[in-house]
């Protein structure tokens, strides 16, 4: 789910979610711009029980400007927060909870700009979800193709554990676009890059490294490729044992 956009500057010291239509009929805190929404809670529980998908809230995206927190102390105190408002209830806590008992399956990490003290966000969210044992939880980022990645590298290299990266093969010259059939060596498509960073860098050596592409031409800048086409990339990424499947962006927008 995409995207929990500001997490230190909302109104009244809330964090800001922007679920595109899904938040229609929302209402919100009072004195705040975070929603409360339960009926979101509850598709939460049935795609989780229902249909077995695993609920990942995306932190981030391109409109986040935040650039971080302002200390280490500040960055753990939110990831605290955040696993208050989106994990397990916890009886002891204040938090607000925007879909109610609902727990999600994780947290994306998807900034776009330059941050700071964003590791101590993440290994404190780790840490929370390896200590809860009730069920798996999942940590993921999803950063540009280029390597390395400007907002992301510094949680990339080696210092926090990812399951999988979502890798926006779009936008950027080692596109989907810079991909040329038959030939075994790629020089800008850079898959290869990233599965070189899964193997030798990655904090977690089973990191599943995904192929990010646009749903259609109207959800990037560029960097959409028929079906037909993305067929051949992904015979060729299926040689990489890093290769963890296909992320599309977005749902809302996938041609037929």
């Amino acid at each position: 789910m995409a995207f929990l956009y500001q997490i230190t500057m909302g109104l009244d010291g809330e964090p800001v979610l922007k679920l595109a239509d899904s938040q229609n009929n929302c209402s919100t805190f009072d004195g705040t711009e975070l929603i409360d929404c339960p009926s979101i809670g509850e598709d939460i529980v049935t795609c989780q029980q229902q249909y077995n998908k695993t609920i990942l809230l995306s932190v981030g995206g391109a409109t986040y400007t935040e650039a971080g927190f302002a200390s280490e102390d500040e960055a753990l105190a939110w990831a605290d927060e955040l696993w208050a408002m989106f994990g397990p209830q916890q009886a002891d806590s204040s938090a607000l909870r925007p879909f109610g008992s609902a727990v999600i399956d994780g947290f994306d990490f998807d900034f776009e700009t330059s941050t700071t003290n964003t590791v101590p966000l993440g290994i404190q969210l780790r840490y929370l979800m390896d200590a809860d044992t009730s069920k798996r939880y999942y940590l993921t980022a999803a950063p540009q193709c280029l390597y390395p990645d400007l907002a992301d590298n510094d949680m990339l290299n080696g210092t926090v554990i990812f399951d999988a990266i979502f890798v926006q093969f779009y936008n950027n010259y080692c596109g989907l676009g810079s991909y040329f059939p038959g030939e075994a060596i790629q020089t800008n498509f850079n898959f290869a890059t990233w599965d070189q960073w899964a193997k030798t860098v990655s904090a977690n050596p089973d990191v599943r490294v995904l192929l990010g592409v646009p749903a259609d031409t109207t959800a990037a800048g560029s960097g959409y490729t028929p079906v037909q086409t993305l067929q051949s990339i992904l015979e060729y990424r299926k040689t990489f044992s890093s290769f963890g499947g296909v992320m599309v962006w977005d749902a809302t927008q996938v041609r037929n």
